[in-house]
């Protein structure tokens, strides 16, 4: 009777560490906190959440959590960029939650990189499988800037944070490049404010420029500018456009948004360009 309640009060102590949010084994090295999504049913993978610059950073302080969805729930089936294109792979159906608590001290400049590494899904070439990720509720956005083999890799930046999950986008690329144009130029004329006119003037040339050269199916052109307009905000970070975010969430992280909106763009003018 004494071990039965032994191994049950071990079972009671441990399981919830084990299994809390569905992650294990958080650990922080400099710029960089690591961990891993353990959740029933075998679903597993690597995370990598990784800073320029940054402070406070604990695994308490970030905030991370993940679980189990149902695919077919319209509450996110709802907030995808198409219904009828769009779904949660079955063998990954993972919502991972980075909600640092408003009292937990952490801070950031510059992008932060969310990436994922995961063997319940594979790599193909041409594979539709995105990293997307959602604010507040909101609709799910493409922020993929990275995927690669062994099994699955994915990683996307943000000047924020948010929930974010694997879908199979079948949508045309041509139609994700142009809502990435769309958005981008939308947070642009959203954060005119938070910059010089001489600034904002710089960067919606290079965002027009960019978009002239897809239309016109120059897609090394459109790179470039993309590129530029880049290097046009971290040139201007800080000194001309807010780049800080905190857990107190009374700030903005502009140059952040506007870096990350722009790599997940490039990553798709660079799968176009390959005819991927």
């Amino acid at each position: 009777m004494k071990a039965l309640r032994a191994l049950l009060v071990s079972t009671l102590l441990f399981t919830p560490l084990a299994w809390a949010g569905g992650i294990v084994g958080a650990q922080v090295s400099g710029n960089e906190l690591t961990a891993m999504i353990e959740l029933p049913g075998g679903v597993s993978a690597d995370i990598k959440v990784e800073f320029e610059n940054v402070v406070g950073l604990t695994p308490a302080a970030l905030g991370l959590s993940s679980e189990l969805v149902d695919p077919l729930d319209t509450s996110i089936l709802n907030r995808l960029p198409d219904v009828g294109a769009a779904s949660l792979p079955a063998a990954f159906p993972v919502r991972l939650h980075i909600e640092p608590p408003a009292t937990g001290g952490l801070s950031f400049s510059g992008v932060v990189e969310i990436s994922l590494h995961t063997h319940n899904l594979h790599y193909t070439a041409g594979t539709p499988l995105r990293m997307f990720a959602a604010h507040a509720g909101g609709d799910f956005r493409d922020i993929t800037h990275v995927t690669a083999s062994g099994s699955y890799r994915a990683g996307g930046s943000k000047g924020d944070f948010s929930e974010f999950i694997i879908l199979a986008d079948l949508r045309l690329l041509a139609d994700v490049i142009n809502t990435k144009y769309n958005d981008l130029g939308a947070l642009l004329q959203a954060s005119s404010g938070q910059m010089s006119g001489a600034t904002y003037a710089s960067l919606q040339f290079y965002l027009d420029a960019s978009r002239d050269a897809f239309n016109a199916g120059n897609l090394v052109a459109a790179i470039k500018d993309a590129d530029a307009f880049s290097r046009e905000v971290v040139i201007n970070s800080g000194n001309d456009i807010p780049n800080v975010w905190r857990s107190s969430r009374d700030i903005e992280n502009t140059a952040g948004k506007l870096r990350a909106h722009a790599a997940s763009l490039r990553y798709s003018l660079t799968l176009a360009s390959n005819n991927l």
